[in-house]
């Protein structure tokens, strides 16, 4: 049987865990990773670019990581910019790995072992939506985080994107416009595009 990151069980796969040590404005985290995961050996360059790029907008509202893996782009966020960050992630590997991470980071977070949205509560709307989507998992899956993100949003949210040119970008662009009648590339770096659209 083939292990992804973005399949839901990794229990036939070898632990092999790792500790990554990351800084980003003054603060020093701890991330525990291991087999299964994506990007176990390091912060991966998009989440980086993400982090980066993210401003949080005026609304007064919690942010949600979509696809948030062992946690590194919301837990930065939620430290960085004192935000409750919600956090959806579909493999079990990932999320026991993201429950432990928010813990050690000492951040204000909730994790969900969550199918995308499906675990979050029905009437729970987010400010900003952050996603590094698990392009890998196909396109179905990619486009259903951004559809999704639309009915997840407040009035004014915003949904931020990171993506390469080269696997799909253009095509993500298109169909963020579709859904939300906008779309800003906010960056372009060694590739990577942060897209941001408003609801």
């Amino acid at each position: 049987m083939n292990n992804h990151y973005y399949q839901k069980n990794q229990d036939n796969l070898k632990s092999e865990p790792k500790i990554i040590n990351f800084s980003f404005k003054e603060n020093n985290y701890q991330f525990h990773t291991d087999n299964g995961v994506f990007s176990k050996q390091f912060i991966d360059y998009g989440s980086k670019s993400l982090i980066e790029a993210f401003k949080p907008n005026d609304l007064a509202g919690d942010i949600l990581d979509m696809g948030a893996g062992y946690g590194p782009i919301g837990i930065v966020l939620s430290k960085t910019y004192s935000k409750c960050v919600h956090m959806c992630e579909i493999n079990t590997r990932a999320f026991e790995l993201l429950q432990k991470n928010i813990k050690i980071n000492f951040v204000n977070a909730v994790a969900y072992h969550s199918d995308l949205y499906q675990a979050l509560p029905k009437d729970l709307l987010f400010a900003s939506i952050v996603t590094n989507p698990p392009i890998r998992a196909g396109k179905d899956i990619v486009f259903a985080i951004y559809s999704g993100a639309y009915s997840h949003l407040m009035v004014g949210g915003e949904l931020w994107v990171v993506i390469q040119k080269k696997q799909g970008a253009p095509s993500s662009k298109k169909y963020i416009e579709d859904i939300f009648g906008n779309c800003e590339i906010v960056n372009r770096d060694k590739g990577y595009y942060i897209l941001k659209a408003v609801k």
